[in-house]
């Protein structure tokens, strides 16, 4: 199972931008409108940063606004994404994120959209690995009370398919209850991203 809320942003120095509640669980449509690593990022883009324009996401992911909109109309066509009609024009639309994350956890999609299925998986395991690497890069401008209580950690189980499905189970209903917290953060509170992987040893 795989679940990908893309950080959403609730970081209290700054205004924080309209982020979309709810969850939506990937069928063949929507996986496949995923199995591009341009439209996972733009997806988590517009969950993390708010409404945006082809325009001004195109600039932030170093992207003709042409190729944006037409990566823009494939999650629409989904429903992944939707047009925001309270703002901009003919001439300038705006786009939003439907859904706040996206749940993969259907075992039928591998074996049926095998392709669409390992190029999304692919995509999130490298924007995974990219925020780690962006933080470890940045470790040393840091306060160091951030630098004391985060962590890359990593340990080995040995457990039934059962058994890691509660192990994850428990894990999300911890993370959840940090939720009310971080939706009225204190002042000193800000962004951080809870990453968390249950998946068994490659060749076991």
């Amino acid at each position: 199972m795989t679940k990908d809320e893309a950080g959403q942003n609730r970081g209290a120095a700054r205004q924080r931008p309209e982020t979309p509640r709810g969850e939506v669980a990937l069928d063949s449509r929507r996986l496949r409108a995923l199995a591009h690593p341009v439209r996972v990022k733009l997806l988590g883009r517009l969950r993390q940063g708010g409404p945006s324009t082809a325009t001004r996401l195109g600039e932030e992911l170093g992207l003709a606004s042409g190729a944006t909109s037409y990566h823009l109309r494939q999650l629409a066509a989904a429903g992944l994404v939707a047009e925001d009609e309270e703002r901009g024009n003919r001439r300038d639309r705006w786009w939003r994120a439907t859904h706040g994350s996206t749940r993969f956890d259907n075992p039928d999609l591998w074996r049926d959209e095998p392709e669409a299925a390992g190029l999304y998986m692919q995509s999130v395991v490298g924007l995974l690995a990219d925020r780690m690497q962006r933080f470890v890069a940045g470790a040393e401008t840091r306060p160091p009370e951030w630098l004391n209580v985060g962590g890359l950690n990593d340990t080995m189980l040995r457990l039934t398919p059962q058994r890691a499905e509660q192990l994850t189970r428990a894990m999300e209903a911890l993370v959840e209850g940090y939720r009310a917290e971080s939706d009225a953060p204190a002042d000193d509170a800000v962004d951080v991203f809870v990453q968390f992987h249950v998946m068994p040893e490659a060749g076991t």
